[in-house]
Order: structure tokens, then C-alpha cells, then sequence
């Protein structure tokens, strides 16, 4: 039975389905809302005046707020509590989306975009790292004996659920009326989710540190970070591929919707940008049904996690090389699929490998360096398709994305229980710092 350092069982304790409805209620609710704009987010800041390049710059700011304020967050999750932390990105997102639509309005100047994104991308963090820390620790109190890759797949069903919802009916709401109507519909949901969160969620398994000051606590959760996270080889491997694999993504999913209205010969049909998200979601959900068979397929979770980074890459290059706009969303579904079915694996095998205590800011220094990658990835990818075109963008994301493959690699020869363990009970190995 999975149990955090010095948690024993109590009565009264929710029942471990009843925190993994809690969380999937939680994700559902969150990816709705923020999936509202995941169709037409780039033709929004387009439309707002700015080039390929300065779209892409700006969500490079978001990354960058994602950079710089993931360890901050990360470490509030884990000093002041994970319920905070999420009822704070609810309320930051809330606002900085209002300010999004401000500056659409007003054809705003780009340094006002800029940092606009960067209090997106707070907002963001408050959620990364945050929510998954819950779930773990709070499964763990309350005596879950299932895997984890069993509940994370059923949060990349009810994610990609939310965001076929969400992504179609932004499309489409902005076809009939305008580009910022779904952010405010984004706003308007999230303002929910606060309520909801506020009602439901409880820390369970973790107890906040708060004995000796947030500023110290900080301090020594940092440093417990780096001696259980960064210095075990491992662990660090695996999130030196984050940069590769997140970074590109990001890059990838937003250049979507230009790229496809452009093979499809419509710059104007939005519903064609949200139908596109649409499918990546139902890869989501279809990827998410086969996450449990698929871990089964494989003695080793790096094994599926490597093979799935090289497919990537292969698939990516093809997409840059296929202008066919059918073929391009064949291979758009096979990708989603391939990312989805994967990600709870390697969600399972990252949190196998740390302990509780630092897991929230273990889990944002991981999703610091994807968010990392992005700030590069973004510019560089939106200024090679203003270039050259969308089409050799995406064979350079592809190459970019195999470059994750070796620091997989690197995990997998230092990888001990957490790579094979099938329970929860032997999930946390005994792992070596450097």
C-alpha cells in the first residue's frame, strides 16, 4: 500500500476513488476552460496584429514565465499547500486571460503581450506540478493498491475529453462571433473551478512546512530537490529530454492551426483550426484507453518512453514534408496517439523516482525545462516558418525532437525499480545521487 513518510491511515479519510474522481473532475474542469482558445490561439494573436514571429515570441514569454516562476510555484506547493497553489493559478489565469482579450481589442503593443504572457504562464505553474503532487501523495493516505499509469490514463481520457469539447466549441464560437469570446468563456469557466476547488480538494499524505518560515522552507526543499531529483542520474536524464520533447510540442501544436488552414485554402474557416485540436484530443482519449495495454507491451517504461521520442521525430519530419491536407491530419492522429499513450508511462516512471516531500518541485523543475525548450524552440521555429515556410519548420522540430532520445537512453542504463515496478508499493526506488 502506497503511504507518504509518516502518513498512517485515518478514519474518515475519502475513499481513493473518490480522490480520483476529485482529480479528474479538477482536470477535466482546468482543460476545458484553457482548450476554449487551444484552436485558434495563434490565428487570436495573429489577428491581433502581429507577425509569425512575434506570435510565436509571445508565447515564448509564456515559456518563459513557466521558466521562471515554475521552482517558485513549485516549492509554494510544497511549503504553503497543493490546494493553494491551484487556487491561485485559477485566479491568475482568470485574470491574465481578461488582459488577453484587452490587448486583442485594443491591437495592443507587443512588450504589453509580452508580459501578459508571462502571467499565463505563472498561472500555468501554479497548476504544473501541483495537481499530479496531490493526486500521488493523496492516493498514498488513503491506501490506493492500483498502478499509477491506470489513473494518469484515465486523466489523459478526461483531458482530452475536455479538450475535444473545449477546442471545438471555441472554434466554432469564434467563427459566429469573434476571436476573444472564447477567452472570456475560458475566464468564466475557471472562475468555476475555483469554487469547485475550494469545496473538494484537500491535502491528504503532506503535511505543509511552515514551522520555520517560507523562505527557509524554500530553501531546504530546493536543496532536497536537487539531492533527490537533479543528482540522481536517472531522474536527470530523463528531464534533460524534456527541453526536446515539451519544448517542440508546444511549437508543434500551436504551428497547427496556420499550417493546416493553409493546406486546407481557407484562412478564415476557424472551425477547421478547433476541429483540428478536436482530433489531437481524441488521440488524447484513445491514447489515454491504451495507456494500461500498451504499458504491458513493454517490460520497461523507458523502452516505450524512448521508442515513442523516436516515432515523434519521425513523424514530425513527415508532416514538414507531406503538404496534403488529409495526410497531414492522418499523421496529426497518429502523433497524438503516440504522445498519449506514452505520457502516463512516463508520468508513472518520473514519480517512481522521487519522494513525496519535493515531489511538487521535482515534478516543476521537470516541466521548467520543457517549458525551457519552448522559449528557444518557439522563435526560432516561428521565424524559420516565416522564412521558409511551415512545411520546413516542422522537419526541423522533427530533428529537434530526436534529440531527446540519447538523454532517455541515459536514464534508462541508471534506471532502478520505478522502470519495471508494476505497484505502487515498489514504485520509489533506492536511487543514487551522483
Amino acid at each position: 500500500m502506497m503511504r507518504s513518510p509518516g502518513t498512517t491511515a485515518e478514519a474518515g479519510l475519502p475513499s481513493p476513488a473518490s480522490v480520483q474522481r476529485t482529480y479528474l473532475i479538477l482536470l477535466l474542469g482546468s482543460t476545458l476552460a484553457t482548450s476554449f482558445i487551444w484552436g485558434i490561439n495563434t490565428i487570436f494573436l495573429l489577428d491581433a496584429g502581429l507577425s509569425n514571429f512575434e506570435a510565436f515570441a509571445a508565447n515564448a514569454f509564456f515559456t518563459a514565465g513557466m521558466v521562471l516562476f515554475e521552482i517558485p510555484t513549485g516549492v509554494t506547493a510544497d511549503t504553503v499547500g497543493r490546494r493553494a497553489s491551484y487556487l491561485l493559478g485559477t485566479l491568475t489565469l482568470t485574470a491574465s486571460t481578461a488582459l488577453y482579450v484587452l490587448l486583442w481589442h485594443i491591437h495592443g503593443p507587443f512588450w504589453a503581450w509580452a508580459v501578459v504572457s508571462m502571467l499565463l504562464g505563472l498561472g500555468f505553474t501554479f497548476f504544473s506540478g501541483a495537481t499530479e503532487a496531490w493526486l500521488v501523495d493523496a492516493l498514498g493516505a488513503t491506501g490506493f493498491t492500483g498502478t499509477l499509469e491506470s489513473v494518469f490514463a484515465k486523466g489523459q481520457i478526461a483531458g482530452g475529453v475536455a479538450m475535444l469539447t473545449g477546442s471545438v466549441v471555441g472554434g466554432y464560437v469564434a467563427q459566429v462571433t469573434n476571436l476573444g469570446v472564447p477567452f472570456l468563456m475560458r475566464a468564466g469557466v475557471l472562475l468555476l473551478m475555483f469554487v469547485v476547488a475550494f469545496t473538494t480538494m484537500r491535502d491528504l499524505g503532506f503535511t505543509p512546512s511552515k514551522g520555520t518560515g517560507i523562505r527557509n522552507e524554500m530553501q531546504r526543499i530546493v536543496v532536497a530537490s536537487m539531492r533527490d531529483g537533479w543528482r540522481v542520474p536517472s531522474v536527470k536524464w530523463l528531464m534533460l529530454s524534456s527541453p526536446f520533447l515539451a519544448g517542440v510540442q508546444i511549437y508543434v501544436f500551436y504551428a497547427l492551426q496556420p499550417y493546416l488552414l493553409k493546406l486546407y485554402g481557407n484562412p478564415k474557416a476557424y472551425g477547421i483550426a478547433g476541429l483540428v485540436a478536436a482530433i489531437v484530443a481524441g488521440a488524447q482519449i484513445a491514447g489515454g484507453l491504451a495507456a494500461p495495454w500498451v504499458r504491458k507491451l513493454f517490460h520497461r517504461r523507458t523502452t516505450a518512453v524512448v521508442s515513442a521520442a523516436a516515432a515523434s521525430a519521425v513523424i514530425l519530419t513527415a508532416i514538414g514534408l507531406i503538404r496534403h491536407f488529409w495526410a497531414v491530419v492522418v499523421l496529426i492522429v497518429v502523433w497524438g496517439l503516440i504522445f498519449a499513450a506514452t505520457t502516463p508511462i512516463r508520468q508513472a516512471y518520473m514519480n517512481g523516482m522521487i519522494p513525496s516531500a519535493q515531489r511538487a518541485t521535482i515534478l516543476s523543475f521537470d516541466s521548467m525545462l520543457g517549458s525551457a525548450g519552448g522559449v528557444v524552440a518557439q522563435p526560432a521555429l516561428g521565424r524559420s516558418a516565416d522564412v521558409w515556410g511551415y512545411g520546413e519548420s516542422y522537419v526541423i522540430a522533427g530533428g529537434l525532437n530526436a534529440l531527446a532520445v540519447p538523454f532517455i537512453w541515459l536514464s534508462r542504463r541508471h534506471a532502478g525499480a520505478a522502470d519495471t515496478a508494476l505497484s505502487p508499493a515498489t514504485a520509489v526506488s533506492p536511487v543514487t545521487a551522483e
